[in-house]
């Protein structure tokens, strides 16, 4: 999958010459190639904050790279590559809501987590509709400090925001105004939707669950941000946590990601020992109730690499998205990824479902098979790419269960293969139909979401593609402005192509792409798609027709006094609840444009 990590990169200026030896040795071969390997670029990773950066080498995505260097050398390095020096940082307070100890009351229409619903649709059919759209105006602008991604999908519950950021905070938000009530900083970079849940203990509190970059599962007060408990899910140095968490019966749902694919480019690094999985918490304690590895075995030695190194299987099937709830079977829906190395799993790149109660594997579907691959297979040194190296084609978005008007359950499974899937959850996952709407690859096909009225399912393709393709220490890749992009409706119940809407329009704008990776959302007689371009555009549900267009990347002024620009869509989409609608703006790996704003639109 796309995968956003704090890495490091170089900046375009004078500084000390310590930092940007450090850079050249221990860095430039990931970053000066930074659309081969996802790291992000030069120009993104001077918006992050030196502290941030240090953090990352000391604990975060880069410990293995900072593991080898002294403090001191961590410091510089992180200051040539932001052209700050630590302590600079000035945190703003500028923006806080004039009661920031308001009472909080989780009433009113919702877009609670990755989706307003369990099953994931990404449906809202609530206040605002299509023929609305067209009247939507920029309301506010609120800036995420020291970070070059804004890639958490805003929640919006009983008039405020919950939304994670790179910068490791979680915000609450006025959602009329985008003030700030309170903010909480994580161990590590968020980028899980909050779930906010009413949980009785001592006393009924409301509860915002999210989960961070170290694997970390946390609940807070959602009315203050007081911390309640924190649950570490799995001990693995590379386990994070990418997709939102979900709340159901006094239960918290956590999916686990195993990220060993870049640290695969090391010859020296034993790839690849973690496993993807799915976590059940005590919603009142934290306490875990059940743990489903998505690979039975345990990893262990199977070979040497060419360079020597152990070679550890089997592995991946990450969880990268929000599980979907069956509240009607009490089952868990859930996609996975690939292999990183041999053996290849039969659990991978599939769809799972787990026992709500006890986490029992109940079936499983695998979509496409031998699918094993690591970043090691992109790089100069391919010492940890395996023989017969697979396409790289995850399951990275959330499935979506939906009923058909004869009552039939369907659910629907987008892939980075180019595929829409239908499967019978009531028939152990057997296809309905499969419809391909792109080539797929690695950073190609149905990336992060796709959603559906019941009648409809809405797709938009990413299959974003670079001019140059080589991989040469110092040479910059070009996305393609022609390769990628467009949006499809299809009939849930048939697969058939209802329309087809093409790709944007690069022109003439420098380093765009038309690609549409980011989350689909929908509401009645409206479709929602950010662009990689930095647009987002809202389709006529009827016939795919652009009904309104925005271009989010651009500067602007933001209510918390945050510097804060706009960029690349990738990840979440927008989120829509009381009238208005909600969108991060940002994404600056692998070659994207870099951003770091939350956008609020109203109807004029």
């Amino acid at each position: 999958m796309i995968r956003f990590a704090i890495l490091l990169s170089a900046a375009a200026f004078a500084a000390d010459p310590d930092g940007a030896a450090l850079y050249k040795t221990r860095c430039s071969m990931c970053h000066d190639a930074s659309g081969a390997t996802r790291a992000p670029a030069p120009s993104a990773l001077r918006q992050m904050s030196p502290e941030n950066i240090v953090k990352a080498l000391d604990s975060g995505m880069m410990k293995e790279q900072g593991a080898s260097m002294s403090a001191d050398e961590r410091r510089v390095v992180a200051e040539f590559l932001t052209g700050k020096l630590i302590g600079q940082t000035k945190v703003s307070t500028v923006g806080l809501c004039a009661d920031t100890k308001a009472p909080f009351n989780a009433t009113g229409e919702s877009w609670n987590g990755w989706s307003p619903d369990l099953t994931n649709t990404r449906f809202q059919k609530g206040s605002l509709t299509g023929d609305q759209v067209p009247r939507l105006k920029l309301k506010w602008a609120f800036g995420f400090a020291g970070t070059f991604a804004s890639n958490g999908q805003p929640t919006v519950v009983g008039g405020r925001i919950f939304v994670t950021s790179a910068n490791r905070n979680v915000y609450s938000l006025d959602a009329k105004t985008g003030c700030q009530y309170w903010s909480f900083e994580a161990e590590a970079p968020v980028r899980s939707a909050v779930y906010i849940a009413s949980v009785s203990g001592e006393k009924t509190r409301q509860v915002a669950f999210f989960g961070d970059g170290r694997a970390n599962a946390y609940a807070v007060d959602a009315s203050n941000g007081e911390l309640l408990w924190r649950t570490h899910i799995d001990d693995h140095s590379h386990a994070h946590i990418t997709g939102g968490l979900r709340y159901f019966e006094g239960r918290v749902f956590v999916p686990l990601v195993a990220a060993e694919e870049g640290a695969a480019m090391n010859p020296k690094y034993e790839c690849c020992s973690a496993r993807g999985g799915m976590i059940a918490l005590d919603a009142k304690t934290g306490k875990q109730l059940w743990k489903t590895y998505t690979i039975a075995e345990t990893p262990h030695i199977v070979g040497k690499t060419p360079s020597g190194a152990n070679v550890w299987g089997p592995n991946g099937a990450s969880i990268w998205s929000a599980p979907t709830i069956d509240e009607e079977k009490k089952i868990i829906y859930a996609g996975t990824g690939d292999n990183f190395a041999g053996p290849a799993t039969d659990t991978s790149d599939a769809v799972l479902a787990f026992d709500m109660q006890t986490g029992k594997i109940l079936w499983s579907r695998q979509l496409t098979e031998l699918d094993v691959f690591n970043m090691a297979c992109v790089g100069p040194q391919k010492s940890s790419c395996p023989d017969k190296a697979g396409p790289d084609v995850d399951i990275g978005s959330s499935p979506i269960l939906v009923k058909l008007a004869n009552g039939k359950r369907v659910l629907l499974v987008g892939q980075k293969s180019g595929v829409m899937h239908a499967l019978d959850p009531d028939k152990k996952g057997a296809i309905l139909w499969q419809v391909r709407v792109g080539k797929g690859g690695t950073l190609g096909g149905i990336q992060w979401g796709s959603a559906s009225d019941g009648k409809n399912v809405y797709v938009a393709l990413s299959d974003i593609d670079f001019i140059q393709q080589g991989f040469n220490p110092g040479e910059k890749r070009i996305v393609d402005p022609k390769a990628g992009g467009g949006i499809f409706a299809l009939d849930v119940a048939t697969g058939k192509k209802i329309w087809a809407a093409p790709p944007p329009d690069c022109g003439t704008r420098p380093n765009c792409s038309p690609a549409q990776s980011a989350a689909v959302t929908a509401i009645p007689g409206a479709v929602f798609s950010g662009s990689v371009d930095g647009h987002l555009r809202a389709y006529a549900a009827a016939d795919g027709k652009v009904i309104w267009d925005f271009d989010t990347a651009r500067n602007f002024e933001t209510v918390n006094g945050v510097a804060a620009k706009g960029g690349s869509m990738d990840g979440p989409g927008p989120t829509v609840a009381g009238g208005m609608l909600y969108v991060p703006s940002g994404y600056g790996a692998w070659g994207g444009l870099p951003g770091n704003v939350l956008l609020a639109f109203a109807i004029e």
